[in-house]
C-alpha cells in the first residue's frame, strides 16, 4: 500500500516514543508501509539520532529542522511565507500540514506529541482511520453555553475542564442525545488522554499543583462512549493525539504563537480547533472523539512558567469564538470558510480587549496561510540555483 498517511511529531527531546507508536502498530497488524513520519525539531536538537530512529523501526520519514525547513520553503518557492510557522512554537505543527499540502498522496494527517504514548491494549493508528471511517449512530452532546467538555463524561467526580475551555462557558447544563452519521462525514477524530489531563495553567494552580501537570490525574475509567459535538457548540481540539483528513488544512492552521509581540502562547490548536469546527458546522462535518486514549505523561515544569505564556491570551480566548460564530454561513469550502474568518479577525477593531491587536495579527496570518497553500499548489521550476 502507498503512503498515505502523514504523522507529524513536533519534538525537541522525546522522539523515542514514536518506537512505542510504531510497536502498536505491529501488535494490532496496521500497516506501518501507510505511514510518512515527519519530525519537526530545531537545530540544536539531535537531528542523525532522529534519522536513525525511523531507520531502524523501517518507517519511511523525514527530519526538519530550522534549517531544513527554510531550506524546504525555497525548494517549494515559499519563502516569503516562512512566518506563517513560528519559531520554537508547538505550533510549527503547520510546517507538517505545509508538507501534507504540496505531497498529494497523503490523504490522511496525524498529530502525535512527543509526550504521549499509546495504550497497548488499543489499536492506535486502527481506531484513528475507523473513526475517520465512521457511519453509523453516535452520541451527540451540546450545552445551554454552546461549549462541550471533551470530560463531560465524570466531570461530577473529577471537575476537570481542558486547555481552552472558555471560564464563561462553566457550570453548563449539558443535553445528550444520538445522531446519525453519514460515511465521509468525520473529518477529525480527536483520542483524548489518560494520566496528567490537558489543563491550563490556572486550573492546574487550582488544582495545588505547581509543576505543570495537575493532582487530579484521568484514567480509562473516566471515559465513556464515543461522541461528537452537536452543531453550534463548540469544543477544545487538543493536538497531543489527533487524526483528521487532507481536506480539513485549509481551515486548520495551527495559529501563531509564542513568536509575537504579545507573548501570546498556548492556543495555537486550541483556537484552530474553534475555527475548524466552525467550518465543519457550515459544510456538514463532524469531529468525532473518545478513541483511541493515549497516556499523556507531561514532564514537570513550572506552572508559572504556562501562565505567563497563556495570560496574555487569556481574555481573548473568552471572545474568539463569539466572534466567529456566525461568520462563513454559506460558504462551501473550507478555504473560503477560512478566508471569512481571517478578514474578520484581520479587519476588525479588538482595542476593547487585552492585547486585542493579536486578533488583527492572527487574521494576517490566516489569510497568508491560505495564499501559502495557493503558492504550493503552483509549480517550481529551478534553472541552476535560481528560481524562475
Amino acid at each position: 500500500m502507498s503512503q498515505d498517511i502523514c504523522v507529524v511529531v513536533p519534538t525537541i527531546r522525546e522522539y523515542e516514543c514514536m518506537r512505542s507508536y510504531f510497536e502498536n502498530a505491529r501488535e494490532h497488524g496496521f500497516d506501518l508501509s501507510r505511514l510518512h513520519v515527519v519530525l519537526v525539531t530545531e537545530d540544536f536538537c539531535e537531528t542523525d539520532a532522529m534519522e536513525r530512529m525511523l531507520e531502524e523501526e523501517g518507517v519511511a520519514g523525514e527530519v526538519f529542522d530550522g534549517t531544513r525547513r527554510e531550506e524546504w520553503y525555497a525548494e517549494h518557492g515559499i519563502e516569503e511565507y516562512g512566518h506563517v510557522v513560528p519559531a520554537a512554537s508547538h505550533a510549527e505543527t503547520s510546517f507538517g500540514l505545509l508538507y501534507m499540502w504540496a505531497n498529494d498522496e497523503f490523504e490522511y494527517g496525524f498529530f502525535i506529541d512527543d509526550d504521549t504514548l499509546p495504550h497497548p491494549e488499543e489499536d492506535f493508528f486502527g481506531t484513528h482511520m475507523e473513526n475517520l471511517a465512521f457511519e453509523g449512530e453516535i452520541e451527540e452532546i451540546s450545552s445551554d453555553e454552546q461549549w462541550v467538555n471533551v470530560l463531560y463524561q465524570n466531570a461530577d467526580e473529577h471537575g476537570l475542564y481542558p486547555r481552552g475551555y472558555p471560564y464563561s462557558a462553566m457550570g453548563e447544563t449539558v443535553e445528550t442525545g444520538t445522531t446519525e452519521i453519514e460515511r465521509g462525514q468525520v473529518v477529525a477524530s480527536q483520542g483524548l488522554w489518560t494520566n496528567v489531563p490537558d489543563l491550563d495553567a490556572v486550573r492546574i494552580l487550582m488544582d495545588g499543583d505547581l509543576e505543570g501537570q495537575a493532582q487530579t490525574r484521568t484514567s480509562r475509567e473516566d471515559f465513556g462512549d464515543d461522541f461528537v459535538a452537536a452543531r453550534g457548540n463548540y469544543l477544545t481540539v487538543c493536538s497531543m493525539n489527533l487524526a483528521f483528513r487532507r481536506e480539513v488544512i485549509p481551515a486548520f492552521y495551527q495559529l501563531p504563537m509564542d513568536d509575537n509581540e504579545w507573548d501570546v502562547g498556548r492556543f495555537d490548536d486550541i483556537w484552530s480547533g474553534v475555527f475548524l469546527k466552525r467550518a465543519c458546522d457550515v459544510l456538514g462535518k463532524r469531529i468525532y472523539n473518545g478513541a483511541p486514549l493515549c497516556e499523556h505523561n507531561k514532564a514537570p515544569r513550572s506552572t508559572f512558567d504556562d501562565l505567563n505564556n497563556e495570560v496574555p491570551g487569556l481574555e481573548l480566548n473568552e471572545h474568539l469564538w463569539r466572534i466567529i460564530d456566525d461568520v462563513g454561513a454559506g460558504a462551501d469550502s473550507y478555504g473560503e470558510i477560512f478566508e471569512a474568518m481571517g478578514r474578520e479577525l484581520a479587519e476588525g477593531d479588538w482595542s476593547d480587549y487585552n492585547n486585542g491587536a493579536f486578533f488583527n495579527y492572527v487574521g494576517e496570518h490566516m489569510l497568508d496561510w491560505l495564499e501559502a497553500l495557493e503558492a504550493l499548489e503552483r509549480p517550481v521550476a529551478v534553472a541552476g540555483n535560481r528560481r524562475l
